[in-house]
């Protein structure tokens, strides 16, 4: 079974893993993936980080203000890119 770190026994049994130092009293046996090779904790682990910073700071007032700003800054570039567009074809129009 793949490791869902949004299903609340997934994180459970990661956490009593931690507390026991190994996997017996765990009813589920997960899965690791070739990128990790065969170090499960250490993938559990990573998806843990991941899931909680996304948490605490993925949805959060900060990260949209980012967000937001990263957008204009991008439509602020393409425009500017458009205009140049347009510019270089009109230099590369003969002249009479």
């Amino acid at each position: 079974m793949a490791f869902d770190p949004y299903n609340k026994e997934h994180r459970r049994y990661y956490a009593e893993y931690l507390e026991y130092k190994g996997w017996g009293a765990c009813p589920v046996r997960f899965i690791c993936t070739e990128d990790h090779g065969d170090n499960l904790p250490a993938m559990i682990q990573r998806i843990m980080v991941d899931y909680y910073v996304d948490r605490e700071f993925g949805g959060g007032k900060l990260a949209k203000a980012r967000s937001a700003d990263l957008k204009d800054q991008a439509d602020r570039r393409y425009r500017e890119a458009g205009q140049l567009r347009k510019e270089a074809q009109a230099l590369l129009k003969p002249r009479r």
